[in-house]
């Protein structure tokens, strides 16, 4: 895979949402309708206007019902997703699911960006200790 397309309804929104996240996305661009960067390992992130995406093709239409995809973020440490979840939610995106302890061993929470794709942020937790 090398790209991955996001179709937004406002684009600054969009991008704060994702520089919370810590993604360097190009200033300048909140009024782009294709913005796009190179993530660690090469693939692709973008994110279009739903204008720009009907002037490739004036019968689409956004889906409408749950969200269709799902990225994850992963934190550098427990804390992290907190503080993210936290962040994130202050500034008024929507928080799905605050974060928790999950039983397969990472803290984990589960955001909406402002189209309402999911965002699970997640971070190992510490191994238990040996008795």
């Amino acid at each position: 895979m090398d790209y991955l397309g996001l179709v937004v309804a406002d684009m600054a929104r969009s991008l704060d949402f994702y520089r919370r996240l810590g993604l360097d996305l190009p200033s300048g661009s909140d009024t782009r309708s294709h913005v796009e960067v190179t993530l660690p390992g090469g693939i692709r992130l973008g994110w279009d206007t739903v204008d720009s995406i009907r002037d490739l093709g004036p019968g689409w239409t956004p889906p409408t019902g749950s969200p269709r995809i799902s990225l994850a973020f992963r934190c550098a440490h427990p804390a992290e997703v907190d503080r993210c979840w936290t962040a994130l939610t202050a500034a008024g995106f929507h928080g799905e699911l605050p974060p928790w302890d999950a039983d397969w061993g990472q803290r984990y929470a589960v955001l909406h960006d402002p189209d309402g794709n999911g965002v699970d942020l997640y971070a190992p937790l510490p191994a238990p200790a040996a008795d």
